[in-house]
């Protein structure tokens, strides 16, 4: 920290992008409050096996997202590591930790406190984009509709906290469009604007590590409920087969250059399907950790459940449809070869929900690990670095 207090920066532009950059120490420590929020979060799913559990899961996850996403984009172009950005940074991680305590009866009893845990981090990133707007002046603008816009969702999230349910949560999800359409609306004030190509691939797939921990976290939790037996550990190897495959063909995959050509032609939608996109990626695979628990976590001998086979199958089923469409896109590495073996294999994993009833637990992992690593074989030998020969 070179000073005390001084005001934000612009860390973006023509010099800036040439330069590297790095997440900083305080944005990893503040990634930390998020790994419980996304553990806690997963909890409730885990407890909930079914459609309104898998639906409350995910509207409670969004908000918690989109708390990231809102300070992972407001560093990447106004960083500063001074006193000022250091204790704003410090309230927003108590207010998502609030989130986190209170996101298990999120729908219920503590929904008020839900909101109002929300309200404060969503005004405190409004705060730093005031900052940015007034010592700023080529950032003005921008700044300033991203102050506005997120400060109106903010509101409704705070009088959300005082109306009753379901009226409350009509008002979160108003206020989730509002924050959604922010950006969208900010287009053409983003020329000039443009995120880093280097920092923010990397603050990205540092939540998609989060998420993935998930996954690991679950193995070794359904093991260690179980009293170790054979098909309990083969389970467990499956289990983690099948993060290990998706953080591969993820990380594998991803780079700036989207970023780095978006920059260069204009193309600003690019950054869009960067910030949206990843969203039913990390929902997903953090779904996917707490079908891995169930299944570890089983009982040997019976028959997978429905709720559990269809959690495991329809969240790894999202993940790699999602895989497939950011492969599409360019958003990772762009490749119509393995966009289908993506889609592909979403598509036979779901036959294996439909097709798996009265199928031992072992068998229907077993058969979604082999899926997954049949698309880490197909990148490896696309890419020239394993042959049949």
């Amino acid at each position: 920290m070179k000073s005390w207090l001084q005001p934000p920066r612009l860390r973006i532009g023509e010099e800036s992008e040439h330069q590297p950059r790095h997440a900083t120490w305080l944005e990893l420590f503040y990634d930390l409050v998020f790994v419980v929020a996304v553990s806690q979060v997963a909890h409730n799913l885990h407890d909930n096996l079914s459609l309104s559990g898998f639906l409350g899961f995910v509207f409670l996850f969004i908000p918690i997202w989109w708390a990231w996403i809102g300070t992972t984009f407001y560093a990447n172009r106004f960083d500063s590591d001074d006193i000022g950005h250091r204790l704003l940074t410090a309230v927003q991680m108590v207010a998502i930790a609030a989130l986190a305590v209170n996101v298990h009866h999120a729908l219920g009893e503590s929904s008020a406190g839900f909101a109002l845990s929300y309200f404060a981090g969503r005004a405190v990133l409004v705060i730093e984009y005031l900052r940015a707007a007034k010592h700023i002046p080529q950032a003005r603008k921008l700044a300033t509709r991203y102050a506005t816009g997120f400060a109106i969702a903010a509101c409704l999230w705070l009088l959300s906290a005082f109306v009753p349910i379901p009226q409350r949560f009509v008002l979160w999800g108003l206020g989730l469009l509002i924050d959604f359409a922010t950006p969208l609306t900010a287009k053409q004030l983003q020329q000039g604007l443009l995120p880093h190509p280097e920092h923010l691939p990397e603050r990205f797939g540092l939540f998609t590590i989060i998420v993935l921990g998930e996954a690991i976290i679950a193995v070794v939790d359904g093991v260690s409920e179980q009293k170790w037996d054979i098909q309990s550990a083969i389970a467990a190897v499956f289990g983690f087969s099948i993060a290990f495959s998706l953080w591969w063909i993820y990380f594998e995959n991803i780079d700036g250059s989207s970023m780095r050509s978006a920059g260069a032609t204009g193309r600003f939608s690019i950054y869009n399907v960067w910030l949206y996109g990843h969203l039913p990626l990390v929902i997903g695979l953090a779904a996917t950790g707490v079908g891995v628990e169930h299944v570890v976590s089983s009982e040997a001998g019976v028959a997978m459940p429905d709720a559990v086979r269809w959690l495991l199958c329809g969240s790894v089923a999202l993940c790699l449809l999602s895989l497939g469409i950011l492969h599409r896109t360019g958003v990772i590495f762009k490749c119509k070869v393995r966009t289908k073996y993506r889609i592909g294999a979403a598509a036979a994993v779901l036959v294996l929900a439909i097709a798996g009833i009265g199928w031992p637990p072992v068998v229907v992992i077993g058969l979604v690990a082999i899926v997954c690593a049949i698309q880490v074989v197909q990148d490896l030998y696309q890419s020239g670095k394993l042959t049949l020969e």
